[in-house]
């Protein structure tokens, strides 16, 4: 067999630059701001930080559910390169990577991305599966735990302050909506084996549409929406996220609202 290699991948490190990048411009960004009242480098540093980590996330979301499947028998996973972090070799790229960041430009809205293929059976047991399944979206948990208390406890420019904080806001709503019990997401990925086989059986036969559902309702259903967006705002709340900070960033990337 093909070895593969273990590195990091270049593109994934391209991600990572160009989230670096729009942070600089975020920040410098604030000092235009302050001199001119432009705020065109400010929303510019702005959209390209949230999109770019948003493109970061999604990779190391996969990667958390490929290492914990390595971690519980799945060594198949090494083979297919999913640990080096590509984003080519998470399923489709248009739909794994393109379409959520459009979504996201467009709406505001965190989509699931990429897919990891898990060979199920060669995990050791129904808790390794459940685990595999939680480590996506616990991953994009944890990422926006890190980014509230980088605003909170480091001195930095207002502009990059919105703009992480607009980011930490995504990945607490993208854990909301991925652990949600419904077929096709991580939350049901969670559940379903514990589930009696008629349920699961039930559950493979919705999984190809129920997400695509569950967005539209989010997408048409004002309220679906508000309740959806008070779940994810008051989770961010409880991690310590300032809520104007991240509803000015919010305003930046969605610019032309």
């Amino acid at each position: 067999m093909r070895r593969v290699s273990a590195r990091i991948s270049p593109w994934f490190l391209l991600l990572v630059v160009i989230a670096v990048i729009g942070g600089v411009l975020a920040a410098f960004g604030t000092t235009a701001f302050a001199e001119t009242g432009s705020t065109t480098l400010m929303t510019a540093g702005v959209v390209l930080l949230v999109l770019g980590g948003w493109a970061v996330s999604l990779c190391l979301h996969e990667f958390g559910h490929a290492y914990a499947a390595l971690r519980n028998g799945d060594w198949t996973v090494r083979h297919k390169g999913y640990l080096t972090l590509d984003i080519r070799r998470y399923s489709d790229v248009g739909w794994s990577f393109v379409l959520p960041i459009v979504f996201l430009l467009l709406g505001g809205i965190p989509l699931p991305g990429g897919a990891v293929w898990i060979n199920h059976g060669l995990l050791r047991s129904r808790l390794g599966r459940s685990l595999v399944s939680l480590a996506g979206p616990a991953t994009n948990l944890v990422l926006g735990a890190v980014l509230t208390v980088a605003v909170a406890f480091v001195s930095m420019p207002v502009g990059l302050q919105a703009g992480l904080s607009c980011l930490a806001l995504i990945q607490v709503l993208a854990f909301v909506l991925n652990i949600l019990p419904v077929p096709g997401l991580d939350g049901y990925g969670v559940l379903e084996p514990y589930l009696p086989p008629q349920a699961q059986a039930f559950g493979a036969k919705v999984r190809p549409w129920a997400p695509i559902v569950l967005f539209l309702l989010i997408i048409g259903l004002p309220g679906f929406s508000r309740v959806f967006f008070s779940i994810g705002s008051s989770l961010y709340g409880a991690v310590g996220g300032d809520a104007q900070l991240a509803s000015a960033g919010y305003g930046l990337l969605l610019f032309w609202r």
